[in-house]
């Protein structure tokens, strides 16, 4: 149990109702939730308005109201008003965790593209080095063993601190996570101070009614993480990087491949061998080093390169965070599958068109035999994105093979039609199966020397959504099954 006054110490408040001295069992921000002795927030969202509730959360036992609006509360309970309903819940939820970050060095990681690789790699190249370390991300939160499956890429401000909690808890000591622009902006991650805060890249992106009013917006939004951060590690190639940056409130350092930077890759070159494709490259500037990296394209080389400058402004040993780079992997992201083969099988979450055709076009810059693209659209979701990545695929590779993604509600052979559509625009060649299992067992037994086979779309994923049920399916047991 908390005392209210102790939790609300950081908290910018008045009192409306109530006393301060009183015990409180739980923080709730869902009227579903609530139980004797709790404080439930009162969130406004798009479809719900927490305020529309109070009289059933009083009625289930919640003895605080947190409102930002005026209302009428007769029974005896405390109600405080503030000016930010998401900000309180923050502010809230670390009081109620015993600011559990004050424990950890938390990094964020902020951008369009390559937060997850990025968080992945730093997180092996600390744990190779003796640090244990947490991450919070798209896939997943990794709290020691456990492993828990992932709603939003930024958990909402009282189900972070929780995780918080439970790291140092475990005596993890970092913590590395990726930090989106809506959990900016819903304040998710307020309430403590990153030790680090990383910027990647920016693109036009998450721009739409219940997102970003425009893109100006959206550099904002991954703005906010430079002025709650100790430091800054930001990509000087991004034109606009110090539209980013405006008014930060940390020192910066820089990485890049095109402009001068504190961590600078050079001499690039593609490796491509029988079964397995990677890149090196050397670093100049505050590490001067020669690096190779177990991954393939110009996205590799950013990826790791910014995990390098993470570790080196970190302390890491040298020679330790140049192993770890080299054999960092993240599950569904480019992800080989070894086989013995003289081909290479690559497994990737690339789901729409943009992230398809950065993928196909990086993996043609290693002039495969034939690259050859398995993949299919879930349902329920846009046509047109369909038909884009019919048309991504049939120009840029060499084979396609149509197959079943998730195909929800939706019959999977019309969804495979209009992928067709798209590819029909091209002169690419390709084939429909509408099993996916059979899809990869084709595409592995008409491989040919040289060949480049990816399977995009589900990445990460276990499962296949079909009429609401999901049912066990994981592209990597596929492939091995195939091979």
């Amino acid at each position: 149990m908390k005392k209210l006054k102790d939790m609300v110490s950081r908290l910018d408040y008045s009192v409306i109702k109530g006393e301060l001295d009183i015990e409180i069992e739980n923080l709730c921000y869902d009227s579903r939730k609530v139980g004797e002795g709790d404080i439930f927030v009162c969130i406004s969202g798009a479809a719900f308005d927490g305020h529309d509730y109070i009289d059933d959360v009083i009625s289930k036992g919640a003895k605080v109201i947190v409102v930002t609006k005026d209302v009428k509360v007769q029974e005896n309970v405390t109600v405080l008003r503030v000016n930010d309903a998401r900000i309180a819940l923050a502010e809230l939820s670390a009081a109620f965790f015993d600011y559990p970050a004050d424990e950890l060095k938390v990094i964020g990681v902020t951008g369009t593209k390559g937060k997850t690789t990025t968080t992945y790699m730093v997180k092996s190249v600390l744990e190779s080095i003796g640090i244990k370390t947490g991450l919070i991300g798209t896939i997943e939160a990794i709290i020691g063993d456990e492993h828990i499956p992932a709603v939003n890429t930024t958990p909402e401000s009282f189900v972070l601190q929780s995780y918080f909690r439970k790291m140092v808890d475990n005596g993890i000591k970092y913590c590395v996570m990726e930090v989106s622009s809506q959990g900016l902006m819903m304040h998710r991650v307020d309430g403590f101070m990153f030790e680090l805060g990383i910027f990647t890249n920016i693109s036009p992106d998450h721009i739409g009614p219940n997102e970003h009013a425009s893109f100006e917006e959206y550099m904002a939004c991954k703005g906010l993480l430079f002025k709650k951060c100790r430091h800054a590690i930001v990509n000087a190639d991004d034109e606009n990087y110090k539209n980013v940056l405006k008014d930060c409130t940390c020192d910066v350092s820089t990485f890049a491949v095109e402009n001068d930077a504190d961590y600078k890759a050079d001499n690039i070159r593609l490796i491509h061998k029988p079964g397995y494709l990677g890149v090196e490259y050397d670093v100049k500037g505050k590490v001067n080093d020669h690096f190779v990296i177990d991954l393939p394209g110009m996205f590799s080389v950013y990826n790791s390169l910014t995990a390098l400058a993470i570790c080196d402004s970190l302390k890491a040993d040298i020679d330790k965070t140049k192993a770890a780079l080299k054999v960092a992997k993240v599950r569904g992201r480019i992800e080989k599958v070894e086989n013995t083969g003289d081909f290479t099988v690559l497994i990737d979450y690339a789901h729409n068109a943009m992230a398809l055709e950065s993928l196909l076009s990086t993996l043609k810059d290693y002039e495969p035999g034939r690259l050859v693209t398995v993949f299919g659209c879930g349902g329920n979701r846009s046509k047109l994105r369909r038909f884009e990545m019919g048309e991504v695929s049939g120009k840029l590779s060499d084979m396609t093979i149509i197959t079943s993604d998730n195909p929800r509600d939706e019959e999977p052979l019309l969804i495979m039609q209009d992928i067709e559509t798209g590819i029909k625009k091209t002169d690419g060649k390709y084939i429909m199966i509408p099993d996916r299992r059979e899809a990869v067992s084709y595409a592995i037994k008409t491989a040919k020397t040289g060949d480049v086979i990816i399977i995009a779309g589900k990445g990460h994923e276990d499962y296949q959504e079909i009429k609401g049920k999901k049912y066990p399916m994981d592209d990597r047991e596929l492939v091995s099954s195939a091979l």
